[in-house]
């Protein structure tokens, strides 16, 4: 199986959501790794299937990596550059690109020209959210096409529109017949009454990819269609096992970086150190916090125990009164 050498980032990110659901906003952190990117790219789209996994990293631009990138209609845009019907599009529930970053696309580029593709990571909990999957992708990946026209008018040049490709990984709730599969939907031409000499890439401008899991296990084989795609998704979308790390370095290797991985001697990444000093942290300032507490009570029963001891001295001194009042009308005998 293909290898890349590990980073630190895709190491810290593995180990700081080890022990988390694999989906919380934490967790989908280890999605930005170029890492684990490659490794999607190369098994889902056919853009990169005859590139290596070392130079699909190479093609994602790192600096345009995006989380939780509105897609409602004039807001996919850094600046808002107009006012247009088609965008300006009031009460419309706002929604997000969870993961957005362009690479290059090897198939356009040329020499002196990079062409890219504006790619869309999308994982999901649940397959079955109460509306179509598929329908919602499609519609980011008109947004993701359109955003890249800021004010359409009669001058607009769409000849600079470049291909969007949105892939979706949905984990759970996934009908049996179709757990662990790989669904492709693209623009294609179905028919012509002509000779048709209209270039591919001028229409082939969206590819929505539905990756389905299932369940914690996966029980493919090795040679299977999408068998190493598959089985990484399934090791990284749920909870952490303890067969995870050594599954991990089947495709990512940190055997290269001994400063940042040694299992053999208790080393752990800076991920897991930044984790572990949070909890050491957090129960630092828990025990100072019971401590206060304790403290305070402490003083709280102090303060309750000397009133306590004034209000008996006070009852003392009540009683002593009363009685020598009781004494003083007790009536005198008289003298014979």
């Amino acid at each position: 199986m293909e290898k890349m050498d590990g980073s630190m980032e895709v190491l810290s990110a593995i180990q700081v959501t080890a022990d988390m659901e694999g989906l919380d906003a934490q967790s989908k952190l280890i999605l930005h790794s170029k890492e684990v990117l490659a490794i999607i790219l190369k098994e889902a789209a056919a853009e990169y299937k005859d590139y290596s996994r070392e130079e699909i990293m190479e093609f994602i631009e790192a600096d345009s990596i995006t989380g939780s990138k509105e897609v409602s209609p004039g807001r996919t845009n850094t600046t808002v550059k107009g006012d247009s019907t088609e965008f300006a599009i009031l009460n419309e529930k706002v929604s997000f690109f969870d993961l957005l970053f362009r690479a290059k696309n090897p198939r356009l580029s040329k020499e002196d020209v990079q062409i890219d593709l504006h790619i869309d990571v999308e994982p999901q909990k649940t397959y079955k959210p109460g509306y179509p999957i598929e329908k919602r992708g499609m519609y980011y990946l008109a947004r993701s096409l359109s955003s890249q026209l800021s004010l359409v008018t009669k001058n607009t040049d769409y000849s600079g529109l470049e291909k969007c490709l949105s892939i979706w990984i949905c984990r759970d709730d996934v009908p049996q017949g179709m757990r662990y599969s790989i669904s492709t939907y693209e623009v294609v031409n179905t028919k012509n009454t002509c000779v048709s000499s209209v270039e591919k890439e001028n229409y082939d401008l969206m590819t929505l990819i539905v990756i389905k899991l299932g369940n914690e296990v996966y029980n493919g084989e090795e040679g299977d269609e999408g068998y190493e795609l598959l089985r990484f998704l399934n090791v990284l979308m749920y909870p952490h096992k303890d067969n995870f790390m050594n599954t991990m370095k089947e495709y990512i290797d940190f055997s290269n970086n001994q400063e940042l991985w040694r299992e053999g001697d208790g080393m752990i990444g800076f991920g897991h150190t930044i984790l572990e000093e949070g909890v050491r942290i957090g129960k630092e300032q828990s025990s100072q916090t019971i401590a206060e507490k304790d403290a305070a009570i402490a003083e709280k029963d102090i303060a309750i125990a000397e009133k306590d001891v004034a209000i008996a001295e006070k009852d003392a001194l009540i009683a002593q009164l009363q009685r020598e009042l009781a004494l003083l009308k007790k009536p005198v005998a008289p003298n014979n």
